[in-house]
């Protein structure tokens, strides 16, 4: 059987770009160029030891949607502004590709979330996210009225600017900006946050991973939004029933030490303190 190789992703960017030649000079057949865009997921050589991701966070989502159930553990190179999901740098990445292909890493599971989208008895969307649901308003002056259900019981109903269903690690995404709370990766949950409540006592809700939720578009649903991982839009329509759930699969990411993720989180959010 022959060797491992590394799929490289790369972002449309000029710096990301020269690296990745730069890469595939210095390994040679150790990787291949993998283009989302352009591919399918069946494209997907059957050899890949992991996939490089040389961008920010929408990259790295755009991958791990692309890979739908595949199981190949993504490692994240951040050349954006902010980035959660990589801790990777440029400066640090063939000191990173060195200790993959040794094996010296490790492998921390993220969990996904499993929409579904029913009109009528026809299913209409099935993807999983690994960030967030967003349901929202395309009119910003109009109220979204969400009625949720938690194991077919119903919750409330929350009329705000959007509701945002994401997991631990969408936390630290469109939910944090909205006042929702950080959740860290190893906490079974799915956090429900709602955007500009017009009821101060609608807040973020935290709920555990093994609950179905169900949510139905009250009063009046048109121009209603569904935007899956802040990269894919559909429009709703009344009536439209909207049904998540932990996925089966989970996205398996690359790390290099314990406790990674809150030094990711310290660096991102620019948190300091008495120690280092």
């Amino acid at each position: 059987m022959s060797a491992k190789r590394i799929g490289l992703v790369i972002k449309n960017d000029a710096q990301a770009e020269k690296q990745a030649r730069e890469l595939e000079k210095r390994l040679g057949d150790q990787c291949v160029v993998i283009d989302v865009q352009q591919s399918k997921n069946t494209d997907i050589p059957d050899d890949l030891l992991c996939m490089i991701v040389l961008g920010g966070d929408g990259t790295f989502l755009s991958v791990a949607r692309f890979i739908g159930n595949r199981d190949i553990p993504l490692m994240g190179v951040k050349f954006g502004e902010v980035g959660f999901l990589a801790e990777t740098t440029e400066d640090t990445l063939y000191d990173a590709i060195t200790s993959v292909l040794e094996g010296k890493y490790l492998v921390q599971k993220r969990t996904r979330l499993d929409i579904k989208v029913m009109r009528g008895n026809e299913q209409i969307i099935d993807v999983d996210v690994l960030n967030d649901a967003v349901i929202n308003k395309s009119a910003l002056s109009r109220l979204a009225s969400c009625a949720v259900y938690l194991d077919s019981i119903y919750l409330t109903t929350y009329r705000a600017d959007g509701l945002i269903i994401g997991t631990p690690t969408g936390s630290t995404a469109y939910s944090l900006a909205a006042g929702g709370p950080v959740v860290s990766p190893e906490v079974p949950s799915i956090i429900l946050t709602p955007i500009c409540p017009f009821t101060l006592t609608n807040r973020p809700l935290i709920i555990p991973d093994s609950i179905k939720i169900e949510i139905r578009l009250e009063g009046s649903p048109e121009d209603m939004i569904l935007t899956l991982d802040g990269q894919e839009g559909f429009e709703m329509d009344p009536g439209d029933k909207i049904f998540i759930r932990k996925s089966r699969n989970d996205i398996k990411m690359i790390s290099f030490e314990d406790q990674s993720y809150f030094k990711i989180l310290k660096t991102r959010l620019k948190w300091s303190g008495g120690r280092s």
